[in-house]
C-alpha cells in the first residue's frame, strides 16, 4: 500500500480508501465485515461512510453502513486501527426521512452523536459535510443550476464554530467537504482563516475517466490551498469496468438493481470514452478497472481514491490498482481520448 497524510495534519491515510455505502443493502454485514479484514490486511487503513448510507437512501436503511462498521470494531477492537470518516447529510427532499434544515449548528451535533452511537465510538476522524445546503452542479447536473438556484448559502461561520465545538469536545478530530465547488470551498477556508476556526482538510468530490469536472476549477483549489480530493465513484458505479457495455445488466450489479444511479454515465458519448478506454486496458494487459484507478491514484492532487466493491474479486482488483504504475505512452493515450470525449458523465 502506498500512504499519504490528511493535508495540514499528521494523520498517515492510505491512497486506497474503502467505500461503504452498499453494506446493509446490497451486502450483508458478514460481508462488509469481510471486506473490512481483508482490506485492513492489505494496508488500507482508511474508510469512509455517512449517516446516510446503506444508498439508496431510505428510512428503513438509514444508518445501516454507520451500524455495521461500529459491529465490526466492537468484534475485532480494530478501532484504532482506522482512520474513520463519516458525513452529514445535506438537506433536501431526499433526506427529509433524516431531517430537516440541512447544515445547521444543532442538525450537526445531532448527526455527531447519532453516527458515533452507530459506529461504537468516541471519535471520528474525519467529519465531512455531505453536500451545500445551496443548488450546486453535483449528482449528474453539468452546469450551475442557476434557474433553480434560489436558496441562500448555508452560514458558513455557523458550521465552522459547531464544529470547532465538537473539535474541543474531542468527538471528531478534522473536517472536510463534500459535492462542493471553487466559490464554496473558499469560503469556509476563508472563514477559517479570519476567524481561527477549523479548517477543510479535504473535498470529496466524484472523479473517473468520464468525470473529469473537478479539473475545471477544484483542482488548482486543491493545489493551491492544500485541500485533498478524496475521489468518489472512481469507476463511475461500475461503468468503468466495462460490464455495462452493449447492454450488458449484470445480475446483482447495480445498474442492474438500480438503473437511475448509473444513467448519468451511460449517455453515448461516455459509451464510446469507455470503449476507447476498454481498448487502451486491453492493449497494455490491464482491466479497465485497474487502468480507471491507476489514473486517479497518480493524480498530484489526490488525497485518496474511494474504492467500493460488492463482491470480494472486484475489492482485491480494487485495491490491487495501488501497485500499477501507468507509463508516459498509457497517459498521452488516455488524454487523446479525453480530448476526444471531454467529460461525458457529469
Amino acid at each position: 500500500m502506498k500512504y499519504t497524510t490528511l493535508p495540514n495534519t499528521d494523520v498517515k491515510v492510505s491512497k486506497i480508501c474503502l467505500g461503504t455505502m452498499t453494506w446493509g443493502n446490497q451486502n450483508t454485514e458478514a460481508e462488509g465485515f469481510e471486506q473490512m479484514d481483508y482490506a485492513l490486511e492489505q494496508g488500507v487503513n482508511f474508510f469512509d461512510t455517512a449517516e446516510l448510507y446503506s444508498v439508496p437512501a431510505t428510512p428503513e436503511t438509514y444508518g445501516a453502513t454507520e451500524k455495521i462498521i461500529g459491529n465490526w470494531f466492537k468484534k475485532t477492537g480494530n478501532r484504532e486501527k482506522v482512520v474513520l470518516a463519516s458525513k452529514i447529510a445535506g438537506g433536501g427532499a431526499y433526506t427529509a426521512h433524516i431531517r430537516s434544515g440541512g447544515l445547521t449548528g444543532q442538525n450537526i451535533i445531532e448527526a455527531v452523536e447519532g453516527s458515533l452511537k452507530r459506529l461504537q465510538t468516541d471519535y471520528i476522524d474525519l467529519y465531512q459535510l455531505h453536500w451545500p445546503n445551496r443548488g450546486v452542479n453535483c449528482f449528474g447536473v453539468r452546469d450551475y443550476p442557476y434557474k433553480t438556484s434560489t436558496k441562500e448559502a448555508e452560514d458558513h461561520i455557523e458550521i465552522l464554530e459547531t464544529l470547532q465545538e465538537l473539535i474541543k469536545q474531542g468527538k471528531i478530530k478534522h473536517v472536510g467537504l463534500s459535492n462542493e465547488t471553487p466559490w464554496g470551498t473558499m469560503k469556509y477556508l476563508q472563514a477559517a482563516e479570519q476567524k481561527g476556526l477549523p479548517r477543510m482538510a479535504t473535498i470529496q468530490n466524484s472523479y473517473s475517466l468520464i468525470h473529469r469536472g473537478y479539473e475545471y476549477g477544484m483542482s488548482e483549489v486543491s493545489m493551491r490551498e492544500n485541500i485533498g480530493l478524496l475521489a468518489y465513484s472512481p469507476l463511475a458505479q461500475g461503468v468503468l469496468s466495462g460490464k455495462y457495455l452493449d447492454g450488458g445488466q449484470p445480475k446483482g450489479a447495480r445498474g442492474t438493481l438500480f438503473p437511475r444511479f448509473i444513467a448519468r454515465y451511460m449517455g453515448d458519448g461516455s459509451q464510446e470514452a469507455v470503449r476507447a478506454y476498454l481498448a487502451i486496458a486491453e492493449k497494455h494487459g490491464l482491466t479497465l478497472s485497474e487502468l480507471s484507478l491507476a489514473y486517479i491514484n497518480q493524480l498530484p492532487f489526490v488525497t485518496s481514491n474511494i474504492i467500493g466493491a460488492t463482491k470480494m474479486d472486484q475489492l482485491k482488483e480494487n485495491i490491487g490498482s495501488i501497485n500499477i504504475d501507468l507509463s508516459e505512452e498509457i497517459l498521452e493515450e488516455i488524454e487523446a481520448v479525453h480530448t476526444a470525449r471531454p467529460n461525458p458523465a457529469p
